[in-house]
């Protein structure tokens, strides 16, 4: 009898793409997912997938998990807009905290063998010199990172109390084939595409001097499996991605040069973590990582990609919780 894997996310990126590695690398599981498509779209769903479109927070998700009774569940859902999550705080904790304590609620029930939970770096806040190791007390500056901190001790209480076997990822800037590049408020590398293939200039807030590391999603996806598999990675909280550490301002200059053209305009600074490093020693050691994806190669299958897609409409809010303080350029 097939062994049956859920993904909550499945239309979006990190979701879309392991599905597709577990259905082409692991054809003894059965892949289940979940999605509402708010931030992901069908066509980036395997047809091999039973999926059910739903939303977390509001649908009896629970139908799904007594129909397939999963052995692995993997929660990738949520709207990961950090920069925008202090004007939109009831729906950021509705559809990170509240759709988390119901995915939870489902894998005690039904006895789930390990939850894979994806964190965010963000639950460290600033760090300790832009540096996020995964022994720091979280110290999170946005909602988008409260949230997400609040889902980490969550699982970690449901595993106290109720045996709940979990491994809770912090991945990082994550790109690739399959992402959203038509949501303005997140995923930078996607928004100055979508920029540049609508003849606007790349946009850049602040002086572009943050520095991060991004990762290219091929690289995570085995190690992501690995999560919910191997015994060693059991109730470990781990960093995964890219190790190289680029600047903002660098990023878009090697998207640049993958393009052939491109120009950039400043805006104003964000409320956002200067340096965001992580470590990434236990992800090599636990989960079998490798940085294989240098930033140049991992854009230029990206762009190739995105030529090819069709002009969707752009995802703007109509309405935000809270106007007061909110940035000139989402106004």
């Amino acid at each position: 009898m097939n062994k049956t894997v859920l993904i909550t996310g499945v239309a979006g990126l990190l979701g879309s793409r392991l599905a597709d590695w577990i259905i082409e690398n692991k054809p003894e599981y059965k892949v289940v997912g979940l999605d509402d498509l708010s931030g992901g779209f069908e066509e980036n769903i395997n047809p091999k997938v039973d999926f059910w479109q739903m939303d977390l927070v509001n649908h009896p998700i629970e139908n799904c998990f007594e129909v397939h009774k999963p052995d692995y569940v993997f929660h990738f859902a949520a709207y990961a807009a950090e920069g925008l999550s202090p004007f939109i705080r009831g729906y950021n904790y509705d559809n990170n905290l509240k759709a988390t304590a119901r995915i939870v609620n489902n894998c005690i029930k039904y006895d789930v063998k390990r939850l894979v939970f994806t964190s965010t770096l963000a639950v460290y806040g600033h760090g300790y010199g832009g540096i996020f190791d995964e022994k720091q007390q979280q110290a999170p500056i946005d909602p988008y990172g409260v949230a997400k901190y609040a889902c980490e001790m969550d699982i970690q209480i449901a595993s106290e109390q109720h045996g709940l076997d979990y491994c809770i990822i912090r991945p990082h800037n994550v790109y690739g084939i399959k992402q959203n590049i038509w949501d303005k408020y997140r995923n930078v590398l996607g928004i100055w595409m979508f920029q540049h293939l609508n003849g606007q200039p790349m946009t850049i807030f602040g002086d572009g001097k943050q520095t991060r590391a991004f990762s290219y999603i091929d690289d995570s996806l085995e190690p992501l499996w690995n999560a919910a598999i191997k015994p060693e990675a059991s109730k470990e909280i781990i960093n995964l991605g890219g190790i190289a550490e680029h600047s903002i301002l660098h990023a878009n200059q090697i998207l640049q040069t993958v393009i052939g053209d491109g120009e950039t305009v400043f805006k104003e600074a964000r409320h956002e973590v200067k340096h965001s490093i992580p470590t990434y020693q236990k992800s090599i050691d636990i989960l079998g990582f490798e940085h294989k994806t240098s930033l140049k190669a991992g854009l230029t299958e990206m762009w190739e990609w995105a030529k090819q897609q069709p002009m969707r409409d752009r995802f703007v809010w109509p309405s935000y919780e809270l106007d007061k303080g909110i940035y000139s350029f989402w106004k």
